[in-house]
């Protein structure tokens, strides 16, 4: 259950089980409350003075715990919460009494900065946790700001306030926390949009919930990271030859913008298919084959048999990068689609595509942008950022194949399969021509055997973790698509047991 991913619904059948399994749904709060404290201790070690912003419910109930520990091991302790929130619900008022029993008071939010900040060392987030429903109010709002506002450290409880748990979207104010504590699961939407703003560093408490009360709750998505790396990737046996690793064709790179297939291919190269063919435009092929003299360059000005034979060739066929949809370009296009090859679609093919009717060739993978899977839904690019695991469902339901939905926390879908989130990547990345680059990471693990959605996920992580291992060496700012290519290489090796 490590890397499951859950909605709120979910959560609230896993949290109402565990409580008629331990009779009492204080526990829970309590446990929630010291895991907190704990996690404040861990984090601020040397922080005295804590202001403890709590809402009306089971949230606020598990920051009114919280400062009651901190009060009684001697913090100066400050709990505030807007007029219209005095905690209601039994559990949320056991623990407001269990504060004020304890010697703990309570300041009402008088709209003004001063009022949370205080002169704090830390502010803890309480407020709304997984009960966002729509935008926050107007008093909401001000105390998202007041928290926003404050110069110290904030650590948000469950779920920054404002954030949707499902989607990972703020329609509304939005608390940026430093930390987030999670309580019970991890869920879906703090790991993709703009919720990755939000949550600063994540961390979960199970609370002590127990695998039964999982049984029959399933997740809405599946996490990967780093470990999952290798885990459908196949090995390098030492009887290798150049014929066995697969063979990709990339075709791209209309007049101006031979760059792009470029990378495509090198990328393939560095992520280990045996052998490359590029078409491209004749005028790319010189500066092509300068920068990267493996790759098998063919210069083309329509589609003709020894230019269609490239295709013939091939295993995989990456198309997309540079390709431009004029008539150049759609030629091409349809060639591919055609060839009865595996496709790996990007760019301007996913317009090409979405001008057509019907679903994608078997087996193909699409990699959209926000941007390229709101023209393959015919929709804006705003409703696919509301709801990115349903905008990839919904993508690959309709063309019925693969697709790596790109972007912060990139979402890989295929039909009846539960979404993976690629948890890695940043901020460094968003340039031209990283794209390009994951086009010939997928396509060249397709050609080295590895099943569609294998290949999608696969090719996803190991292309944001060679971003991650690139920003380390400098920054994100500046990074460059061509940073990642040695770094694609050495992770692409990490896992082959017989080269460590």
């Amino acid at each position: 259950m490590a890397a499951a991913r859950f909605d709120v619904q979910a959560l609230r059948a896993i949290e109402a089980r565990a409580t008629r399994r331990l009779g009492d749904g204080f526990e829970l709060m309590q446990r929630a409350g010291q895991a907190a404290w704990r996690e404040v201790l861990h984090r601020w070690p040397h922080a005295q003075r804590l202001t403890v912003v709590c809402g009306p419910g089971n949230n606020g109930g598990d920051g009114y715990v919280l400062a009651r520990l901190a009060h009684e091991s001697g913090r100066d302790v400050r709990v505030v919460r807007a007029a219209a929130h005095e905690a209601t619900g039994t559990l949320a008022q056991r623990a407001e009494a269990g504060y004020r029993d304890a010697g703990g008071s309570v300041v009402v939010f008088d709209g003004e900065l001063d009022c949370v900040a205080g002169g704090g060392h830390i502010v803890v987030d309480a407020v709304l946790g997984i009960g966002l429903s729509r935008a926050p109010d107007a008093v909401v709002t001000a105390l998202v700001e007041a928290i926003n506002g404050c110069r110290c450290p904030v650590l948000a409880l469950d779920v920054p306030t404002g954030v949707d748990a499902d989607t990972g979207t703020t329609p509304g104010a939005a608390v940026h926390a430093n930390a987030c504590i999670e309580f019970i699961a991890p869920k879906a939407g703090l790991r993709t949009g703009v919720a990755l703003d939000c949550t600063g560093t994540l961390s979960l408490a199970a609370l002590g919930v127990e695998a039964d009360d999982f049984a029959g709750v399933e997740p809405v998505a599946v996490a990967l990271r780093a470990p999952d790396l290798h885990a459908a990737w196949p090995p390098r046996l030492r009887d290798s030859h150049k014929g066995r690793h697969g063979r990709v064709a990339c075709i791209g790179g209309d007049s101006g913008h031979g760059g792009a297939i470029l990378m495509t291919a090198e990328a393939a190269l560095r992520t280990g298919a045996g052998l490359v063919d590029v078409v491209t435009r004749p005028g790319h092929v010189s500066a092509l084959l300068a920068r990267r003299p493996e790759v098998m360059a063919h210069g083309a000005d329509a589609v003709t048999d020894d230019a269609r034979s490239v295709v013939d060739h091939a295993n995989v066929v990456a198309i997309g990068p540079g390709l431009g949809q004029g008539d150049w370009g759609r030629a091409w296009f349809d060639t591919a689609l055609a060839s009865g090859r595996r496709l790996v679609v990007d760019a301007d093919a996913l317009h090409l595509l979405a001008q057509r009717a019907g679903p994608a060739p078997a087996d193909a993978i699409l990699t959209p942008h926000p941007g390229e899977a709101a023209a393959l839904l015919g929709c804006g690019t705003s409703d696919i950022q509301s709801d990115r695991l349903r905008a990839a469902r919904r993508v690959a339901e309709r063309y019925q194949c693969a697709v790596v939905l790109k972007g912060a926390g990139t979402v890989v879908g295929a039909p009846g399969r539960v979404p993976r989130l690629v948890e890695a990547g940043n901020p460094g990345m968003a340039v031209g021509g990283m794209g390009d680059v994951l086009t010939g990471v997928i396509a060249s693990l397709c050609a080295q055997g590895l099943a569609p959605f294998d290949a999608a996920c696969t090719g996803a992580l190991l292309h944001a973790l060679a971003g991650d291992r690139a920003v380390d060496e400098g920054g994100p700012r500046g990074l460059l698509p061509s940073d990642l290519m040695p770094w694609l290489r050495r992770l692409a090796n990490d896992g082959d047991v017989a080269w460590n």
